[in-house]
């Protein structure tokens, strides 16, 4: 069985769709593959489909949702569906290899990618990040309406998808891909135009492909955003990288420009 959720939600067993049509039927299905291979109790998904006004029959239309996931697995695979989707004492479990979920795949690609950084093998790095990110087809969860444990693992997927690209780009500035990177992060601080972490990435790649006025503007218009929105100035990390612009320091040139015991560090 192959599960994606950094997207829509989407289900395969042997090659055909067993995704549920249903919204609620689909919520569920969501909460079990990011839990994969863990028990998820029954309060618990009752909680994510009802929040907290269940109706009376809840646990009964639970065991129907868990029927009918069970009659569409059982109608593509010549395995018993109470195989792989369990029932537990208190809950069920989707027993699939942690692998076939997608969710799965991506925080394993990307702490590879965060020790090949530490080992400054900053391409692969980039490699692995980028291969991690790929598997990302749009919002986590998109079809979706989440519940309170949904909606946390969403928030949580989300930052971790942010980590991944700030990562990867880093990645990309260490192996002198500056200029391939300017349309990307310009996106991207129109995104997030308060990630102080971004605007660190894309003042240094304007510096070194040699527009230094447009770094110093990205730092001006960061400046403003934070004095309106939460009345604080950039970090001293960034007023620093501000000055060795102005000064046109000329270790922001090299790779060694953003190592811990540098002016941007």
């Amino acid at each position: 069985m192959e599960i994606k959720v950094l997207g829509p939600v989407e289900a395969k067993v042997n090659g055909r769709s067993v995704t549920p049509t249903a919204a609620k039927p689909r919520q569920m299905l969501a909460l079990l593959a990011l839990h994969a291979g863990h028990v998820v109790s029954v309060s618990t998904l009752i909680e994510e489909l009802w929040d907290d006004r269940p109706p009376r029959s809840a646990r009964t239309t639970l065991q129907t949702y868990i029927l009918q996931l069970r009659k569409l697995i059982g109608g593509v695979s010549s395995g018993d569906a109470k195989e792989v989707l369990v029932t537990r004492f208190g809950g069920y479990l989707l027993d699939v290899a942690p692998e076939c979920v997608d969710v799965h795949e991506f925080e394993r690609l990307s702490q590879a990618g965060y020790r090949a950084a530490e080992t400054r093998d900053f391409a692969s790095a980039s490699r692995l990040l980028r291969s991690a990110l790929a598997l990302w087809r749009g919002p986590a969860l998109v079809d979706v309406r989440p519940g309170m444990p949904l909606g946390a693992e969403v928030v949580r997927l989300e930052e971790n998808r942010l980590n991944a690209v700030e990562a990867r780009i880093e990645a990309d500035l260490r192996i002198g891909r500056h200029h391939a990177l300017l349309g990307e992060l310009a996106v991207l601080g129109a995104q997030f135009p308060m990630n102080e972490n971004l605007c660190e990435l894309h003042m240094v790649a304007l510096f070194r492909s040699g527009r230094q006025w447009q770094a110093l503007d990205v730092y001006k218009s960061l400046r403003e955003t934070l004095i309106r929105e939460l009345g604080v100035g950039p970090s001293a990390r960034l007023q620093q990288l501000q000055h060795a612009i102005l000064n046109s320091d000329l270790r922001l040139d090299s790779s060694r420009a953003r190592e811990p015991e540098t002016l941007l560090a």
